[in-house]
């Protein structure tokens, strides 16, 4: 095997690039699917011991949190694609209009970079040849920004919805199979098992210490639980005979 093939396979097997994914959004919705529920069905665990209405709550819980987080993500990304749209329509406007002024920036910004004397100037030359170019440029550089499209937006919101909903099944399990006294105690161990696993993940597949990332998922997570838990033992009902 030549160096160029080693260093292939290194680039592309052993240590790749990783396209942007989906990662963020799993995480997003299957956290807060997770811990609402949590929250829910331990606090109503806390203040009754019926179990049909704890799992009345968490269903109830899990389904509006799966529609409103999954409709927050698609209207998001709808908001900072309009942002893009407004924000494109405006530098091209201020290339046609302020020409100068925004040749300044597009130099201004490669000198940062390092580029100097001629070169600089062959750059900036390059890019303001192109009014789409241009923009693309400033878009990028400048605003930090990317398009969003719809489709792009869809999907996003169905992945958001669809880990909410996963993420919302882990506290309720329990209470379909044993008492609400056992499966308070199952939910919240099983709840941490999985946030550790998705923190553990989430920092193997990016940057940062896993074991670390997990203990930050799970401390979210309790300190959730803690406070609904609390809140429904202050409101303790009693069973009538």
């Amino acid at each position: 095997m030549t160096v160029l093939e080693q260093d292939a396979r290194y680039h592309t097997r052993i240590d790749p690039h990783r396209r942007g994914s989906s990662l963020a959004d799993v995480i997003l919705g299957g956290q807060d699917g997770l811990v609402n529920v949590l929250g829910v069905v331990l606090g109503v665990a806390a203040a009754t011991s019926s179990t049909q209405i704890v799992l009345a709550a968490g269903i109830a819980s899990a389904l509006a949190g799966t529609v409103s987080m999954a409709a927050v993500a698609y209207s998001s990304r709808l908001a900072e694609s309009a942002r893009y749209e407004s924000e494109r329509a405006r530098e091209y406007r201020h290339v046609r209009t302020v020409p100068g002024l925004e040749r300044d920036e597009v130099r201004a910004m490669y000198a940062k970079k390092g580029f100097k004397g001629p070169l600089l100037e062959r750059i900036v030359e390059t890019i303001t040849a192109n009014e789409d170019v241009w923009v693309a440029v400033m878009m990028s550089e400048e605003h930090k920004l990317a398009p969003i499209g719809r489709a792009a937006s869809l999907r996003g919101a169905l992945v958001v919805g669809s880990a909410c909903l996963l993420g919302s099944l882990v506290p309720l399990a329990p209470f379909l199979v044993v008492s609400a006294r056992v499966a308070t105690w199952a939910a919240g161990f099983a709840a941490a098992l999985v946030l550790f696993a998705v923190g553990f993940y989430k920092a193997r597949v990016t940057v940062g210490s896993p074991a670390r990332s997990g203990l930050e998922m799970v401390l979210i997570g309790t300190a959730s639980a803690l406070a609904a838990y609390g809140a429904g033992a202050l409101m303790r009902v009693p069973m009538t005979p």
